[in-house]
């Protein structure tokens, strides 16, 4: 059945973000959350303060200054030290506790995306969906970093604004006092004309920003999304250095990696002509912003209706006042930023729920693996492999391989493979049932066994702890494989992935299935890089230590017919792929041939 999303449009961008991360507030440590939250909210507090303090404390320092008193100027002197030892305290304290909180929804946020990407063969299904949820690494990694961080740095920052507006409106008011103007021969009194002129001056370069900001905002997507290509574009040729290495691929990796850093390039250029044209307004907004204020309060003073000390605080006022209504200028940027970041997150995220809905939705029609007590053996009832799209791949079968067969998979190899995956439950697109007989121990041998960057211990005991396996077992495993060689590194960390050979790679594979001992070996391709004698090696290996185990092997090699009974083959007949089942040919015969 093709993937289709039947659920309803997506909700708002705020409703979608609260949906996937505000559960950090409402999870199991939430009281701490909470907590921490309102701590820092009261240190935000702690923060509007101290401009406040340094609004009253320089109309009281001018004052002085204008009145020529040492006393008065002394004390100024002792009262901005005790300011700013309280500023010192309360900017570590809020530092402290912004990062924690930073940090604390950062690690909640990943754990749930890890956990939903990371789990029943998600994070191999989804590639196979239609929609914007590329390079997930990047979007665990950087783009949920740029999520949480800057979404509690743009909320203090609003919410100290806010408060900021809040206290300087109110001294503004009262500083504006109620002068008489006349208009058309009629007077009347302004009261607080000087918040009026500062709401007005902050609305005016506030439009103006956002007009001029909205091509910005476009430039910082487009450019974040090619960034990310470019990034996963470099770790794709890491993660495939040795082979890229061995066919001399270099040249083509270069021009492809630097085609993708054109689009950086692009990405790059069109935010600088945007930035630029934003910057044009900023330069001037900014100069005029420090000295509007004092024009705008010095004919009071020239009057002689103020003092010094009151002109300084009505400016600073007016500053304030405008600075916290200027939030969005300032802010733009960085609020396009993480826009884009969350827009990338929500995509994978969505893009696994959609997959759950199709996958595990009633009435959607998929593949059912079940390991029960009733079964003793592997069973295919009416089973069909599809792809997403929903184009058919097998044709509908049905077949039962009982415990201690030795069968063999060859002919069409995507049909193949994806039949594998339908046993190991990561491949449910399809219909039919597969049923295991329960309390057996199952392993898949890939053709290149996953390594991870950790100890050569690690890689052989892989997916357990290297704790699970002791220092006989290993060596004896290492032994009959014919790795040996490797012993004396059991305990080192490297990237074994670049550094064994293939075949080192293939035999670690053999000696992991001795390792694990399971009941039921599904092997594809895992001899393909093996020479012929070393792949017969390998297959008498399992004959000799697994002679119950029930084998099945995907392959085209003529020697892998000396070790399986049954062969099952995927003929390919037009747009379809079909199964059909003959004997393999006399062991005996098959065995001499390949001695021969």
């Amino acid at each position: 059945m093709p993937i289709t999303d039947r659920s309803p449009a997506p909700s708002g961008f705020t409703r979608r973000f609260i949906d996937l991360a505000g559960g950090y507030w409402t999870g199991e440590k939430k009281w701490t959350v909470r907590l921490l939250t309102g701590a820092l909210g009261l240190l935000t507090v702690g923060q509007v303060v101290v401009p406040i303090l340094i609004n009253l404390w320089s109309q009281r320092l001018f004052d002085a200054l204008e009145q020529r008193s040492m006393d008065r100027f002394m004390t100024m002197i002792a009262a901005v030290g005790g300011i700013i030892l309280f500023n010192i305290a309360n900017t570590i304290l809020h530092l402290r506790v912004k990062r924690r909180l930073q940090l604390g929804w950062r690690t909640w946020l990943t754990d749930r995306l890890l956990n939903d990407w990371l789990s029943r063969g998600r994070q191999h299904q989804v590639t196979y969906l239609p929609g914007d949820h590329d390079n997930p690494d990047g979007r665990i990694a950087e783009d949920i970093r740029i999520s949480t961080e800057v979404a509690i740095d743009l909320g203090l920052s609003l919410s100290y604004c806010a408060m900021l507006l809040i206290s300087f409106t109110n001294i503004l008011w009262m500083l504006s006092g109620a002068p008489e103007v006349t208009v058309l021969g009629l007077t009347f009194h302004a009261h607080g004309y000087l918040l009026y002129i500062a709401l007005l001056y902050a609305a005016v370069g506030t439009t103006i920003a956002l007009v001029m900001g909205k091509p910005l905002v476009n430039a910082v997507n487009r450019r974040q999304g090619h960034e990310a290509s470019f990034r996963f574009g470099l770790a794709r040729v890491r993660e495939n250095a040795q082979s890229v290495a061995l066919l001399h691929g270099e040249s083509g990796e270069r021009n492809r990696l630097f085609g993708l850093f054109q689009g950086v390039r692009r990405g790059w250029i069109g935010q600088t002509h945007a930035l630029s044209n934003m910057m044009i307004f900023s330069a001037t907004y900014s100069v005029l912003s420090s000295a509007f204020p004092i024009l705008v309060a010095a004919p009071s003073y020239i009057a002689g209706h103020i003092s010094l000390g009151v002109l300084m605080q009505t400016a600073q006022a007016f500053q304030q006042t405008v600075g916290a209504l200027s939030w969005p200028i300032d802010n733009l940027a960085r609020a396009a930023e993480w826009k884009a970041s969350v827009e990338r997150v929500l995509g994978l995220h969505e893009a696994l729920q959609r997959l759950d809905r199709e996958i595990g939705g009633e009435g959607t029609e998929r593949i059912v693996v079940d390991r029960t007590d009733d079964e003793r053996w592997l069973s295919f009832t009416n089973l069909s492999i599809a792809d997403p799209d929903g184009r058919r791949v097998l044709e509908p079968f049905t077949l039962e391989i009982r415990p201690g067969e030795r069968v063999l998979i060859s002919g069409d190899p995507a049909a193949a493979v994806r039949l594998f995956r339908a046993v190991a439950r990561v491949w449910p697109w399809g219909s039919g049932r597969i049923a295991l007989p329960a309390h057996t121990r199952v392993f898949f041998m890939p053709e290149r066994p996953y390594l991870p960057h950790d100890t050569l211990r690690a890689a052989l005991s892989y997916p357990v702890g290297p704790e699970m396996v002791g220092d006989t077992a290993a060596r004896a495993a290492m032994e009959r494989v014919g790795l040996s060689h490797l012993i004396p590194q059991l305990d080192e960390t490297d990237a074994w992935d670049e550094i064994l050979a293939v075949p080192e790679q293939q035999r670690l594979g053999f000696a992991r299935l001795l390792i694990r001992k399971p009941d039921w070996i599904f092997v594809e391709d895992a001899t393909d890089s093996l020479d012929p004698v070393s792949e017969e090696a390998m297959l008498r290996l399992v004959d000799e230590e697994f002679p119950r185990a029930t084998l099945i092997t995907i392959g085209s090699h003529a020697g892998l017919e000396a070790h399986h009974r049954r062969k099952l083959v995927l003929d390919r007949i037009g747009d379809s792929v079909r199964l059909r089942e003959e004997l393999c040919g006399d062991r005996e015969r098959m065995a001499a041939a390949v001695a021969d």
